[in-house]
């Protein structure tokens, strides 16, 4: 949810932040799950920031103005035709689009997964408020080696040896 190049500089702990969604949406891609791309208000906040941008180059951007993804139509079309009910959370602003859009997921039926470090906002007690409402809206906190190795399921494969890499 929105990684976008004028407002990820403004993020608590933004070099870690990025290392950690750049090898969740690896990781991710490496096991096959479909991602969605959004970016608020590109006018003013711009686009993907580029090393995400590049790792996602065929996967589509959704622009948006409103808050919260499921606001936008096109997001919840795209999603409701991929027939998965859990969805994995990572971004920017985590007390405002990511909150947002997790606490609507649940309202239509889908279980956000929310990476706690793969999410930030300017504030760290703003992201630790917005997790804690998350969690009490029925979202799940998870971790980024902790959703890839569950995702993963087991060591003896090739998926397990990338991932494993990813983490290292």
């Amino acid at each position: 949810i929105d990684v976008q190049e004028k407002l990820f500089p403004h993020m608590s702990e933004k070099e870690q932040l990025e290392i950690n969604i750049l090898r969740l949406v690896s990781g991710l891609k490496t096991i096959g799950i479909p991602l969605l791309i959004t970016e608020q208000y590109t006018r003013g906040l711009g686009c993907t920031i580029l090393p995400l941008k590049h790792i996602l180059e065929d996967t589509e951007n959704i622009e948006k103005l409103t808050f919260s993804c499921c606001d936008h139509p096109g997001f919840m079309d795209i999603l409701n035709k991929t027939g998965r009910k859990y969805v994995i959370i990572c971004g920017i602003e985590a007390h405002v689009c990511v909150l947002q859009t997790a606490i609507d997921l649940v309202k239509e039926g889908y279980q956000p997964v929310v990476v706690e470090n793969c999410i930030s906002s300017r504030s760290p007690n703003d992201k630790k408020v917005a997790l804690d409402r998350m969690k009490q809206e029925g979202a799940i906190i998870s971790t980024l080696e902790s959703i890839l190795f569950e995702l993963t399921r087991s060591s003896g494969n090739e998926i397990f040896k990338t991932i494993s890499k990813l983490i290292k």
